[in-house]
């Protein structure tokens, strides 16, 4: 037995003297230089260690070296505002010197990072949950008024729309009040959510990129976010710098005569940074095959001005920003019900609909970096101010008046906790609230008098990372009021937990699986709650239910992915089964077989119901040599009421995209085929919509100099001119999708 002991003191023994053999020399040093367009170097380029936050910004020559790193795996991260973020993954063994050499692209089809999913940047292959990003100089090619229109051929996501000014994004067939869209992490204050002819206060052309997360992002960002979250991301650095950057963007397109411009300008000294923006776009009315679309014309503006300081241990930045927007809402008119008074021999004037909108936002942002506290390495905060109005303004005979008029004021506050790395555990945690008063007045005044809504939630998201394999697991709690000032409303009050986990396991170099399981809740909207009257929006009388329930989900969510220099791949599987579901159920009340009309829409009362989400999506990239690239994606969604055995309405149909991708140089251009399946499950009174094939060319030539970039895009869009339909559209019956045209831009950057 003595013997067997001091066999275990000597084997315990050599291992510990290993340990400190290895911890001696258990760190290696990364270099490396940053180039672009034919090998032009470039400077102040952020690099940063994923894993252990180790940040660097390259010299005038374009190199970098960051010392002191761990043996083990690391994600290098690289960052320059208008350039598409790279990543690599790297093995540092003791005493390496290990080179990393990196060529930023200005347009690609491939963005490798994201803030979105965790709170914090990470690479998208790491990434547990599925997303897409989209770059600047891709914006800029699908340059439009509507958030929608930009993002409506990325992977799982479509586009639900009343007019292409109204146009917001749907993931994986979830819409309205289910996914979450915000700008630079917080909420916007719209309320584009509720309605199909109401947008969202953003202008795409001044961002630096967007990132849609699909599948439910409830555990950071709370009920509403129960079927993705877009965040469009125009600003994300946190550091100053000396002098002088910015950009310009001008676009111009055919069939809808578009115009538009952005430009922004940043100057640093010291620790301090002041930046502006401004930002303009208009369309006319839009020509489709069958010709143009009346009422369809679009206008926005926007701007905002800030200022931030920024020190080693902590930053905070103030911005003040204003959006205004005009927007027709086509054949919005034909639904308002008519005097059944009015004579026979009186002529009957058509009446179009126009939705004027302005925004005022204030947003404070900050937050401590670098600590050395034993639970703390950092933390972030946002307070956020909005205060949001749009009148529908009815016009006849050339005569405008205010239909109805929507308020909407919220106050929004998060703040985020980085806990300090202890072995292969680290994690964040915070706590997020809003305060928010909406009212309408006018014809249509859907609930009588303001409702004011506050919501708390507290939260945490935490990691274990043994190299090739992670586990996340993380839990909310969340409680949404609802206060209506009309005495005849009920107040209501929900409190919602929800909880996942989530695992990625390395499977050989450069190949993981991604496994979710999510259990969210979804308090209903203050709309679904107390809505009553006609809405054209939804061409429907809609009918609240104060008697809601939260709806339930729980879903899995599956991925395959791969990423190598030659060859990507993601392939996502999903089902969410959600009990409660929130549906508007279309009434017949005398049950002669027709559906109630009132005021010359259907009635719809919110009913609750379980209902079921299945669906998958693929993505593939392959460099066949340095000139030429092919890529696929492919997306379908089933949804269905189990209790009924019914198809809920407006979910996208199966869609497919193929094409190449030919690089020489500074130029880039991209021929892609899409093609969209029949729809033909459908909802009752939905009808079904015919596939199409659409072809498409996209591009850009860019021309590199050590301080400007110059870029130039183009979009030749239906080539064809393709006769086809939106199914998610609400006028899909009356208006076809934009017809053959080309949209063109330039863009100029100095850094």
């Amino acid at each position: 037995m003595r013997f067997q002991m001091n066999r275990i003191f000597v084997l315990v023994g050599t291992l510990l003297l290993a340990g400190f053999s290895c911890f001696a020399q258990s760190t290696g040093t990364i270099t490396g230089k940053i180039t672009y367009v034919d090998g032009v170097a470039l400077h102040g380029v952020s690099v940063q260690l994923v894993q252990t936050q180790q940040t660097t910004v390259t010299d005038e020559n374009g190199n970098y070296q960051i010392a002191n790193v761990p043996v083990g795996r690391h994600t290098i991260l690289v960052h320059q505002e208008g350039f598409s973020d790279a990543t690599r993954v790297v093995n540092i063994g003791p005493g390496a010197n290990l080179t990393a050499d990196f060529r930023l692209e200005i347009a690609s089809v491939k963005e490798q990072v994201t803030i979105t999913a965790s709170g914090s940047e990470q690479s998208v292959f790491d990434s547990l949950q599925s997303v897409n990003s989209v770059g600047s100089a891709r914006i800029s090619e699908r340059a439009s008024t509507s958030l929608g229109e930009v993002l409506e051929y990325e992977t799982g996501v479509a586009k639900r729309s009343f007019g292409p000014g109204t146009a917001r994004p749907v993931i994986r067939g979830f819409d309205g009040d289910r996914v979450l869209v915000l700008q630079d992490g917080a909420r916007t204050g719209s309320i584009g959510s509720q309605s199909g002819d109401h947008g969202e206060p953003i202008d795409p052309l001044s961002a630096e990129r967007i990132e849609v997360v699909k599948g439910p992002g409830t555990l950071l960002y709370g009920s509403n976010a129960l079927g993705g979250v877009v965040n469009v991301i125009n600003n994300d650095e946190n550091d100053a710098h000396d002098g002088f950057r910015g950009y310009f963007t001008g676009v111009g397109g055919t069939t809808n005569a578009q115009g538009g411009a952005a430009g922004g300008l940043e100057y640093g000294t010291g620790k301090v940074l002041f930046r502006g923006n401004l930002s303009g776009q208009r369309t006319g009315d839009y020509s489709s095959p069958i010709g143009k679309i009346p009422n369809s014309s679009a206008w926005s503006g926007s701007g905002s001005a800030g200022v931030g300081y920024y020190g080693d241990k902590g930053w905070v930045n103030g911005t003040f920003s204003r959006d205004v927007r005009r927007y027709g809402v086509p054949f919005a008119g034909s639904f308002h019900a008519h005097d059944e008074e009015e004579g026979e021999g009186e002529e009957e004037h058509e009446v179009d609909v126009d939705l004027k909108s302005h925004t005022n936002n204030l947003k404070v942002a900050g937050g401590l970096r670098n600590l050395t506290t034993p639970l703390l390495s950092g933390l972030q905060f946002n307070i956020n101010f909005a205060k949001y109005r749009h009148n529908e303004i009815e016009i006849e005979e050339g005569i405008e008046a205010i239909g109805t008029r929507f308020d909407n004021r919220t106050l929004s506050y998060r703040t985020l906790f980085e806990q300090q790395k202890s072995g292969p555990f680290t994690g964040r945690f915070g706590f997020e609230g809003l305060d928010r008063e909406y009212e309408v007045n006018g014809e249509e005044q859907l609930i009588n008098g303001p409702v004011k809504h506050r919501s708390f939630s507290a939260f945490a998201l935490e990691e274990l990372n043994f190299d090739r394999l992670k586990f996340q697991f993380g839990a909310r709690v969340e409680n949404n009021r609802y206060d209506p000032l009309d005495p005849d409303l009920k107040d209501r009050s929900f409190t919602g937990f929800s909880g996942g986990a989530g695992v990625n396991i390395g499977l050989w170099t450069g190949g993981a699986f991604v496994a979710n399981y999510t259990h969210s809740n979804r308090a209903p909207s203050l709309e679904e709650l107390y809505n009553n009257g006609p809405h054209i929006g939804n061409i429907t009388f809609e009918v609240g239910n104060q008697d809601l329930v939260r709806e339930t989900a729980n879903g899995i969510d599956l991925s395959l992915r791969h990423q190598s220099d030659r060859f990507e791949m993601r392939a996502n599987f999903y089902y969410y089964g959600i009990r409660n579901f929130v549906f508007l159920a279309y009434q017949d009340e005398d049950g002669d077989g027709e559906v109630d009309l009132e005021d010359g829409l259907p009635i719809g009362a919110f009913h609750q119901a379980d209902a079921r989400y299945a669906g998958a999506e693929l993505n593939l990239n392959y460099d066949f040599n340095r000139f030429v690239s092919g890529f696929v994606s492919v997306d379908t969604v089933r949804a269905r009421l189990t209790d009924e055995e019914l198809d809920l309405p407006r979910i996208p149909p199966t869609r497919g995209r193929v094409g190449l991708e030919i690089k020489y140089g500074g130029f880039n251009v991209r021929p892609e085929f899409i093609v969209a399946a029949a729809q033909n499950r459908v909802y009752p009174l939905e009808t079904p919509t015919d596939g199409y094939g659409i072809v498409n060319v996209g591009g850009s030539y860019s021309i590199g100099r050590s301080h400007v970039a110059h870029i130039i895009t183009f979009n030749a869009f239906n080539l064809t001119d393709k006769l086809y339909r939106n199914h998610v559209s609400f006028i899909k019956d009356l208006a076809p999708e934009i017809g053959r045209g080309i949209r063109v831009g330039y863009t100029v950057r100095f850094f």
